[in-house]
């Protein structure tokens, strides 16, 4: 796609940055509660708690290896421990801060881990004026029809010393001590070279430290460890599309939207650019429509960009103008509204060519 395609070189799925709640203002709650498996199953892995309110979606922290978590809601400034937290690391607001006039009607809380679902949970029935509230268990669902999780049936079998390793790594990971974090992890597979979640710890560290063929590595040792866990699938499309292997990128993206078709639009956005580089303009736009059909969330709105480019060229103008105006709806970095609207010149000019006009109109 070249410079046609707004934003940085290898999109991925949105950072997780916790902190102020539009609309909210300065005040704060303390809520905290807890993550479990609806069927009793372990719960082995971080689960990302979001917020939703007036439909913009927020990761606000992560559970603990216990299903545990808590956040301050409203809160102007970035939680400790960055974009991964846990019940631990937050701290009460003043109640003089707690006491003031909050908004949380169409605010709601759920969990979200890759192959499960949640039910939402609406603030309006917990918030009170306390400092703090517990919202109770929430329970994930499996998906039926989701044949691989981010949860790893190899982390069960791992035995303590190699746990407690891979719990200080992500401690460490946090807290931006990559180096550190690095050694954790790659003691825990050492100890257990089945561990595939540690395995795609390590290689997400690394490739923090831009070490890149390591990071590979490890990421195709979480596979050969759990076939089923997807998580290393989406490191190893994000590697193959940063460097240029477009063919890769589309083989691993089929294999990890085969395993989970409904958690992931951001590969469905990796794949639909790898078959737009490779000229395979009806899988792009097959890609870029299944993704936007589950990315419910607008998470990824480049799929609509993705989506405009592919019927420009197939001269669907009156479809790709309105590509390009969701994406406009949804984008929010001034470099991506200003290529966007330079598309949407572009597609004026060319529909209002003599030789196009025909074209659009039957569209």
């Amino acid at each position: 796609m070249g410079s046609g395609m707004p934003g940085n070189a290898s999109p991925t799925l949105p950072g997780n940055q916790p902190g102020a709640i539009p609309g909210l203002g300065n005040s704060a709650v303390f809520i905290s509660g807890k993550v479990s498996l609806a069927d009793g199953g372990e719960l082995t892995d971080s689960v990302a708690i979001q917020t939703i309110c007036r439909g913009q979606h927020h990761t606000v922290t992560y559970t603990d290896r216990r299903g545990s978590f808590s956040f301050q809601f409203g809160n102007t400034g970035p939680a400790p421990g960055g974009d991964v937290s846990d019940a631990s690391s937050n701290v009460l607001t003043s109640r003089a801060s707690a006491q003031e006039a909050r908004d949380w009607q169409d605010c709601e809380v759920q969990a979200v881990l890759a192959g499960f679902s949640s039910q939402p949970i609406e603030l309006s029935g917990h918030m009170s004026m306390l400092e703090s509230t517990d919202l109770g268990p929430i329970l994930l669902h499996r998906l039926s029809q989701v044949e691989g999780t981010s949860i790893s049936v190899t982390t069960a079998l791992a035995p303590g010393p190699a746990r407690k390793s891979y719990e200080k790594g992500r401690d460490e990971e946090k807290k931006g001590k990559w180096d550190a974090a690095e050694q954790s992890f790659q003691k825990a597979v050492q100890i257990y070279p089945k561990y595939a979640v540690a395995w795609f710890e390590l290689g997400r560290v690394q490739m923090q430290k831009n070490d890149y063929t390591t990071a590979q590595h490890s990421f195709e040792q979480s596979v050969a460890a759990d076939a089923m866990y997807v998580n290393p699938y989406d490191g190893l499309a994000q590697l193959a599309f940063h460097n240029s292997e477009w063919l890769e990128v589309v083989r691993i993206t089929d294999k990890l939207l085969t395993l989970n078709s409904v958690n992931f639009p951001g590969d469905y956005l990796l794949n639909g650019l790898a078959n737009y580089h490779l000229r395979n303009v009806d899988a792009a736009e097959a890609s870029a429509r299944h993704g936007i059909k589950v990315d419910e969330a607008h998470q990824v709105p480049k799929l609509h960009f993705l989506l405009g480019m592919v019927l420009m060229q197939k001269r669907d103008y009156a479809g790709a103008t309105e590509a390009m105006q969701q994406f406009l709806h949804w984008a929010t970095q001034p470099s991506d509204v200003t290529e966007a609207n330079k598309q949407l010149a572009e597609i004026a000019r060319l529909s209002a060519a003599p030789n196009n006009a025909a074209v659009t109109e039957r569209k």
